[in-house]
Order: structure tokens, then sequence, then C-alpha cells
């Protein structure tokens, strides 16, 4: 085949994300992209996935990829001749414990919310479904009507053969050796035939779907696509006499899932301890290749296996394989614009869930090149939350040990990777734990989520109910809102912006008036171009010539990307100051009590109002006191370079004992600002939540001429709101919600709750979950009854536009 010399697009990788990819360009008359692959489409991981496609995902965005992508393979058949093997058999999952029951039935109401077809059955049910089943300790479990399962290398080969009938061109054992850049951007690719034959095509854009070839592709590329092969192990049994077909079966706590195919039955495992593969690098000459047998650690899932459906004891083995998947830190996969550069996107690191995830990531990744943003929210798989450390190799192996096996693992709130723990630390980080903190951990990050007492053991114990935890947190929280509370908050990001064009710059990217005196504190969004939010930040004016934004620690990376993305021609460095700087927060009614207990400088109102910071003295030492809070109390953040940070710790918590100080962590905060109503990033507000219908018109000020998002803060405040963010607190003190829980309005669902914490103050579970009001007035809104279902159970609710929490915000100005 004669390649072009220019393509529009270079994919790289000819599995079926990369066939899913050169597909849905295509349809958006993307003609000129070319798809280049190594060896021979599907010879990597297709061909050897398991076919299991699932609709239900753990968001409602996903949720609705894995949707779209079942309708694809029931209708690509036709478009291309190509036979998918999609066939709609349902699929169950059971549960044996009552923990992994509840999690089922939540499982269960979510889909509810997000609109897949579910039912909940009991163990006759299920039993009648599968005969073949040994239903003994069987608690209950859940069926989905519309799940089913597919040939993987046949879609594959449908959506290829589909992406060239629209002019994409498709190279088999061509491989892509070496790039040119210019800057932030790929100029064009290098090319290597296994004929000989060789050449470059300039591009426009270069996808990664590389596979588990992900991470060195990447490195070609200049970007950080952090996942690991795993092995991954399943048997096929002789041909059962009389075995017709069956729904799709998972038994999550045996680790197994089971799929009856030509009258055989297929058992595959996500055992909990994994085996890495590859770590010196794939074979080069891998192609359809199988990895040796290590039948000593399937055994334990295949013992289980013949006890759960004898029948497998009478059958006899007929295939044991093991092939490679990739698997990534956090189990979700990488898709979109990579970080490092500016016409790179990434689509790799499935884990196990490419065919299921190919058809919806494939368009969701084509309409984010053709718009230039993304097309909905998709920040749990969004690459820019991957963090420069996360490519470690040594990283990797430890953690995807964990990683296959938590896909199968019970899904409890708050549980915390077990791997590859301690490599990003707070200057906090040993005073903590010296004091009994527990700690979480998000991207890398160290941070104490709550304080053990002298003789409870610092560690988790997992439950749907209320954890091990709750009464620590409860006494935190107590702390904060009666007394005085201090917590590490140096894990968010900071950023800094300097230049003569500073001011500009930030008047342009954030919805907020950064043209403030020095030492003013900014409270506001970064806006896209449909009004949905890119980054919540606060901003402090430092100087004339300097700011300090302040973001989630998990989104630092890509917010600072963000605004790298919109700097233009303006005189503006961003310079990503984290780690120099430890952040104390000392929140309650008595913080100033103890501020001036440590400090000569003043904290009153006069000084030091609400929302304005200052250089103080503080013990033997200098720190930056600003006056804002997460948890809706008078507080302070104390801001001190790290090689004060140790000391000014020591100096706050000894001269708090006189006022019975309490160190608090994470879930507290988290607790409190829920009671108040604050907004949290990733959850309740996204990309595709328009500001002023998350409530925050507040923090935009349209007077501004020019920024991103004015034109559509203007239309929807001409048109009117489509939807508002309702807060919820439960009449009944008993039931707990985390987030996704179904919302219904007079009876029916209307949506579903985007956050939920339990209320200690309040003394009842809270949420916030947006409600459809088109053309309604707040009051016609809160005129309804409205119950959240919780595992099934309806739990009528009280609904608020104010925040329950001292509406007035009078205790954070006191």
């Amino acid at each position: 085949m004669t390649l072009p010399t220019h393509a529009r697009a270079v994919i790289i990788g000819g599995g079926v994300i990369g066939c899913s990819v050169a597909y849905h360009l295509a349809k958006l008359g993307w003609t000129d992209v070319v798809l280049l692959e190594r060896k021979q489409l599907t010879s990597g991981t297709t061909w050897h996935a398991a076919g299991l496609i699932g609709q239900l995902r753990a968001s409602s965005n996903m949720t609705k990829l894995a949707k779209y992508t079942a309708d694809l393979y029931s209708t690509i058949e036709e478009e291309t001749g190509v036979a998918t093997g999609f066939r709609k058999t349902g699929s169950i999952s059971v549960a044996l414990t009552t923990e992994r029951h509840e999690e089922l039935r939540r499982s269960a109401a979510m889909a509810r919310a997000f609109g897949v077809p579910v039912e909940e059955i009991d163990t006759a049910e299920i039993k009648a479904k599968y005969a073949h089943l040994n239903t003994d300790d069987v608690v209950g479990g859940v069926f989905l009507p519309s799940d089913g399962q597919g040939d993987p290398a046949n879609i594959a080969l449908a959506m290829a053969k589909g992406a060239r009938q629209m002019g994409a061109r498709i190279a088999e054992r061509t491989k892509a050796t070496g790039v040119a850049r210019d800057g932030r951007r790929i100029t064009s690719v290098d090319w290597e035939a296994e004929d000989g034959t060789s050449g470059t095509i300039t591009c426009d854009h270069v996808v990664n779907c590389a596979g588990m070839w992900g991470r060195e592709v990447g490195q070609m590329l200049g970007v950080n696509v952090p996942l690991q092969a795993c092995e991954h192990f399943y048997i096929v049994s002789e041909p059962i006499k009389g075995l017709e077909s069956l729904p799709v079966l998972r038994v999550p706590d045996e680790c197994a899932y089971y799929k009856e195919d030509a009258g055989k039955m297929m058992l595959g495992a996500f055992e909990p301890t994994s085996k890495p593969w590859a770590l010196d690098g794939i074979p080069k000459d891998f192609e359809f290749d199988q990895l040796p047998e290590d039948f000593d650690h399937f055994e334990p899932i295949l013992e289980a296996a013949v006890n759960r459906m004898p029948m497998l004891a009478e059958a006899g083995i007929h295939t044991f394989f093991n092939g490679p998947e990739s698997f990534t830190p956090d189990n979700a996969y990488h898709l979109g614009q990579a970080r490092e550069m500016d016409n790179v996107w990434v689509a790799a690191g499935f884990n196990s869930i490419g065919i299921q995830s190919a058809g919806g990531a494939g368009m969701a990744l084509a309409q984010w090149m053709e718009d230039g943003e993304k097309p909905f929210d998709l920040g749990d798989v969004d690459i820019a939350r991957a963090q420069p450390f996360q490519g470690n190799r040594r990283f990797l192996k430890e953690r995807v040990t964990e990683t296959l096996g938590l896909l199968y693992a019970d899904h409890f709130p708050y549980r915390q990777k077990a791997t590859a723990r301690g490599v990003r630390r707070t200057p906090f980080h040993s005073h903590l734990l010296q004091h009994g903190a527990v700690m979480g951990e998000i991207s890398g990050w160290e941070r104490a989520n709550w304080f053990a007492r002298d003789g409870q053991a610092p560690e988790y114990a997992y439950s749907w109910k209320r954890q091990n935890f709750f009464d620590n947190v409860a006494e935190e929280h107590r702390a904060i809102r009666e007394n005085i509370g201090m917590y590490d908050m140096s894990s968010f990001g900071k950023i800094r912006v300097e230049g003569p064009d500073a001011e500009a710059f930030l008047n342009f990217v954030g919805g907020g008036d950064f043209s403030v005196p020095v030492g003013k504190i900014v409270y506001t969004q970064f806006l896209n171009s449909k009004g949905g939010i890119e980054a919540d930040v606060t901003v402090t004016r430092l100087s004339d010539t300097a700011y300090l934004v302040v973001t989630p620690g998990a989104t630092r990376a890509a917010d600072q990307t963000w605004m790298q993305r919109h700097i233009g021609d303006l005189r503006v460095v961003l310079t990503d100051v984290t780690a120099g700087e430890g952040v104390l927060a000392v929140m309650g009614p008595n913080a100033r009590k103890l501020l001036q207990m440590v400090s000569p400088n003043d904290f009153s109102n006069a000084v030091n109002p609400f929302g304005t910071a200052q250089e103080i003295e503080i013990g033997l030492g200098v720190a930056r006191a600003h006056r804002v809070t997460y948890v809706g109390e008078l507080g302070w953040e104390i801001y001190v370079s790290s090689d004060q940070a140790g000391h000014v710790f020591e100096t706050l918590h000894a001269a708090g004992q006189d006022l019975n100080l309490t160190l608090c962590g994470m879930h507290m905060m988290d607790t409190c600002r829920i009671e108040k109503g604050f907004r949290h990033f990733g959850h309740d507000i996204t990309c595709e939540d328009h500001v002023l219908e998350a409530g925050l018109g507040f923090a935009v000020k349209t007077k501004k001429p020019d920024f991103v998002g004015r034109d559509a803060v203007l239309r929807k405040l001409e048109a009117g709101l489509s939807n508002r963010l309702v807060q919820f607190k439960l009449t009944d003190p008993e039931p707990l919600l985390y987030h996704n829980e179904p919302v219904l309005r007079d009876g029916e669902i209307v949506g579903y709750l985007s956050s939920g914490a339990y209320g200690h103050h309040l003394g009842a579970a809270i949420g916030l979950g947006y409600i459809p009001c088109e053309g309604e007035s707040a009051e016609q809104v809160l005129s309804s009854r409205y119950e959240i279902d919780v595992a099934g159970k309806r739990v009528v609710a009280e609904a608020s536009l104010k925040p329950f929490y001292d509406p007035t915000s009078a205790r954070a100005k006191a």
C-alpha cells in the first residue's frame, strides 16, 4: 500500500480502540486519516478478549458511552457486512455476602437513575435463569437484561472496514518508528513496513491507541501514558451437551466471570494479586501470542468455580489461556488530549473493558478532536489526571498487582489503594502520623483522612454501613463547628501566575474580577465556551504582577495545562509551586483566638476581613494567612514555606492544647462542606455543568468585557435555567449517601446525587444533585415531594436551594 505524505490524523495502533477512533473520525468527515498497525489488526490484546459487553458503569457518562457501544455493535454489521457476533444475553451478578449485596443493590439503584434496565433478583430467580449454578450460599443478585457479548476481533474488523469505506487508510505490518516535533506539536510521523518500505507522514494530530505499548509510544510522542501489561487468565471447557445460550455471569466474591460460547463454558478471573508482564518491554515480534500457563496461580479460582458450577468438574478443559491486558494506576482508561503536547491524543489502558468501551470511547474522542473541547464530562478517564511520577516502572509494577483484582473487589466507599503508597508527602506527614493520622491517597499525595483515638487501630475497616471512622469524623466535625480544628491542605495545587500581563490573563481565563488590591482573594471558576466549569479555584493577588491560583490536588496539572493553552501572546509565566509551601487550615469559632496566641499580627475584621490574605509572623517564622474556608466557619489557611512548616505545626499544635485543639482529616472537610452546600469539583461541578445552573453565578462577573465563556453565561441569563443544583437532607438519620443515588420528584426519577456525605451537625446524610426545572421558578422546584433511592429503599428528603447550614455565611465572616 502506498501511504499518503500528509494526514489530518495518524492513529498508532490497530486494536479495537484504534479501529473505533478511525471509524468515528471518518464518520465526522475526516477522510484523510491513516492508521498504522505494527503487525496485524487485533494482534495485541483485542483478539483474545472475553467480549463481555456490559452497560452499567460507575458514572452516568461512562454508562452513556457503554450504551452507545452496545447500540453500535448491533447496527454496524448491517453497515459493513462484518458479523460482530453481538447478542443480548443479559448478565447476572451475584453476591455471596451482605456487603456485596448492598453494593449490587446500590448499583441497581444507579442503573435506574442512568436509564439502564435492571432487575433485583433473589436466589430462586437466579436459579431459574441459571440452572447450572450452585446457589446454596448466594444472598441475592441483579440482572441487566440489555447486557450481552460479542466477537472482539470481528467487532474491531467491522469498525476498520467501516472506516475504510468512508476513506480512512489502514496500514498493517507498518510500524510508527519516530516523530518530528516543533514545540508542543508533533509535525510528522515516520513509518517502516515489514516489506522494507518506509516514509514520513506530516500530520495535524497523532492518536496513541497502542494498547499495552501505549506507555512506550507515549514516550516517543513526548507524553506520559502510565499503564502496564498484566497476565489475564481464562479457561474454556470441552463442549457440554445440551448447553444453550445463558446470561453472562459474574461472581465477584470468587473473582470469576462465566460466559457460554458455542456450547462451551468460559471461566475468567480477576484475581486479587495479579502478575505484571513484560516489565522490561514487550517482545518485538509479539503477535497473537499466548503467555506461559501458570496453573498454580489459577487453581484457587478454578477450585471455587467447580463448586459454583459443578458441571465444570465433568466437562474437562479444552483451553487454558493466558494473555496480556493493560492496566492503569486507578483502573480507569486514558482518554483525551495529552497534557504535554497540543496535538497528541490518547485512547489506551482499558483495564479489560476495552471491548465494551471501544465504541463510546472512539465516539467521544473523535468528537473532542473535532470540536476542540470535550463533548461532555470525561473526568473519570481524562488522561490529564495522569501524574508524571505514575509513569515510573517500579510504581506501575507495584500498583497493577492490585488494580486488576480491584475490578471484582468490593467497591467500598472511601476504599484506598494498598500498593505503591507513600510517594508524595506533605511537610506535615510525620507530625500527623505521630498523632494517629489514617492516610488516604489522591494523585499520589498521602493525606490524613481521619485520626484514630488512643488504642484504636489506625486503619480502615470498610463497609457500606457506618465505617470504623464514623464517630471519629463526627468528633472532628463537632470541633470545627463548636471549637477549633486544624488540618493539612498542602496537597491542594498551587500555581503561581506572574508577569506584566498576569492581571489581563486571569481576567480572560477566569470568570471573576482580578483587578483587585494586593491581598484580595477571589473565588471563581474557569469556564469553557458553553459556560461549563473547567476548574474551581481561589486566586490570591500577591503583588502587582503575581497571583497564586489554588486548585484541587487531583486537577492541578490539568488546570495548569488549561491555563497554558490560553496564554497566547500575553507576557505571563506559570509555575507549579505546590511543593514549596505547606498549608495548615485553622478553622472554628476559636480560630482567631489561637492565631492571636502565636502571632503579633491583627486578625480582626478591620485588618483581615473574609476574603483577604496578609503576611504574618508566627512562632519564630513568617507565613501568609488567607482568610477563606471550605468548611463554613471562621478560619484561616496558613501558607508557610516548606522549610518552616514543621516549626509552624509544632507552634500551633502546642498553643492549641489550651483550647482543646482537634486535629482533623479530609473526611471531616467533606462532611462540613456538604452541610454548607459547597460544591466539589469533579462531582457537583464539571465541564458540562453550567456555572449558573451550579448556583455559582455570584462568582462570575459579566460586566467584564471579554472572558472565556462570557457569551454562554449571558445566553443562559436570557434563556433561563434548565437545571438547578439542589441540596437534600434525608428525614431519616440512619441511611448513608455517597453519590449517584436516584432522586425522585413526586414519585418519578428525575436525576441522581452528584455527591453525598453525612452531615454530623445536621444529624442526617446530605446530598447535592441537579434537578431539571425548565420554565420553573425556585418556589415551584422546592414545592415538590422529594425522595432518594438508597439501595432500593425510598427515603423522604427535604430540598433546599440555600445551604441548610448557616445560609447567610455569618459564621465565616464573624
